[in-house]
């Protein structure tokens, strides 16, 4: 497939003050807006192009995740969220994500068997996480250690390697929620657990967190099951903050550990990552079933600070097509769990089922999103807050090494370098009172001392 065709046609930029002109190509992908080609108008006119945040700006030719945030569609190499999430599991989108296509029974056994067998880390590095505090935050911790890996796996950080390429990918995907795990152990004063290849994805992830050495831990299915759909709903959403964070450090041929490292940070941020950890902190402010129409009053009031958190979306203006398949997963939870009586959850219901009805959500298209039902889930589940951003990380390792493998083999890559405008002084002469002063400065000092 070609990745982009061009149209046979331009569009034509008009400086109205000096009356030149300066002709742009129109670029088509294979669907969604047309992109104009602005790389011209330095060379041509002189200027830059201004767009704080890049929102209107295409920063990158990619095959992997398409969003329609009218319409509410999010595709993987073609394929719908909603198709991916019912038929397929996370190693197998993983797949997908990073080769382009579905992998057969043999790709998938032969996949599933790496990031099996990679799960385990460096014995060392149970070492390296106790030079941290046992407060930190366990963002803070993965962070780290993560960009560390590049340490202790030397054979795997040649960018311009395809085989080496390959392994730090895997290594990534594999090693991730064993790391997510630990920085769990850590913070709550427990044992290390070692992973265990009987297990599949997302039930080792469980175990790795909840199993303790008197006890084992027993998958269950529905659970199991919900964090597989969780990771696979976070695996990849375009050019988020943190994708093009990976991608901008990966442009200046940074080895993949440290790439990956600089997504976690930039998804640390409460705008982007720490969503449902806001959820659960604005349910608790709620606090009670019966103050929700007080606190649905404060978020219909422009002259409140407050907002309801986990509804609407800054790229979706309809609804959150993962936030469909989660919410089945939250309430097969719940009611496996037998929760429904647990007092924020209570809350985290009924505030669900007021806001689907309510005029004033339902006209501003202010639907629960992805970040509302995993907040949920997580806390059903028995996970503090910290670390909801941390399971999001988890999930989002696969997008983020998808869309660092194709920047690298993308022959148009080059360093990420943007633009500004300029808003400072103009050139000033260095005034030469400015060295007397300094000097009498210096001698007040000399005859203090």
């Amino acid at each position: 497939m070609n990745k982009v065709q061009h149209e046979n046609h331009t569009m034509t930029l008009t400086d109205d003050l000096t009356g030149k002109s300066v002709k742009l190509p129109v670029m088509k992908g294979t669907i969604g807006p047309d992109v104009i080609d602005v790389r011209g108008i330095y060379g041509a006119a002189n200027k830059f192009t201004f767009d704080p945040g890049y929102s209107v700006t295409g920063s990158c030719i990619s095959e992997l995740t398409y969003i329609d945030g009218d319409e509410g569609i999010l595709l993987h190499r073609g394929y719908s969220i909603e198709e991916l999430a019912e038929k397929s599991d996370f190693l197998e989108v993983a797949y997908l994500l990073l080769n382009g296509e579905l992998p057969n029974i043999t790709e998938k056994g032969e996949f599933v068997e790496a990031i099996t067998h990679h799960t385990m880390v460096h014995e060392q590095i149970s070492t390296f996480f106790r030079g941290f505090r046992r407060d930190a935050h366990p963002m803070a911790i993965l962070c780290g250690v993560t960009g560390a890996l590049s340490a202790f796996y030397h054979d795997s950080t040649d960018i311009h390697d395809p085989h080496q390429r390959m392994i730090a990918s895997r290594r990534l995907i594999a090693k991730m929620p064993t790391l997510a795990a630990m920085a769990y152990k850590y913070s709550i004063g427990q044992p290390f657990n070692y992973p265990k290849n009987e297990l599949n994805y997302a039930e080792n992830f469980l175990q790795m967190c909840f199993s303790v050495p008197a006890e084992d831990y027993v998958p269950d299915p529905i659970v199991s099951n919900a964090m597989d759909k969780i990771l696979i709903l976070h695996a990849d959403h375009e050019q988020n903050a943190s994708t093009s964070t990976v991608r901008l450090a990966g442009s200046s041929g940074a080895n993949p550990f440290a790439c990956i490292a600089a997504g976690i940070a930039s998804l640390w941020g409460p705008a982007h990552g720490g969503a449902n950890e806001a959820v659960i902190k604005m349910l608790e402010e709620i606090g009670d079933v019966s103050n929700i129409q007080k606190f649905i009053n404060k978020a219909k009031d422009k002259n409140d600070s407050f907002r309801l958190m986990g509804f609407g979306h800054r790229v979706y203006k309809n609804y959150d097509p993962r936030a469909t398949v989660m919410k089945e997963s939250a309430h097969e939870v719940l009611e496996e769990l037998n929760m429904q009586d647990d007092p924020l959850l209570k809350i985290a219901i009924e505030l669900e089922k007021i806001a689907l009805k309510d005029e004033y959500f339902i006209s501003k298209k202010l639907f629960p999103n992805v970040d509302f039902y995993s907040g949920i889930i997580l806390k059903s589940l028995g996970f503090p807050t910290s670390m909801f951003t941390v399971l999001f990380a988890i999930g989002r390792t696969v997008g983020w090494i998808s869309q660092w493998k194709e920047m690298i083999e993308d022959p148009i890559n080059k360093i990420g370098r943007p633009r500004q405008l300029y808003t400072g002084y103009k050139s000033r002469t260095y005034q030469i009172e400015s060295t007397r002063e300094k000097k009498s400065i210096f001698n007040w000092l000399w005859k203090k001392n």
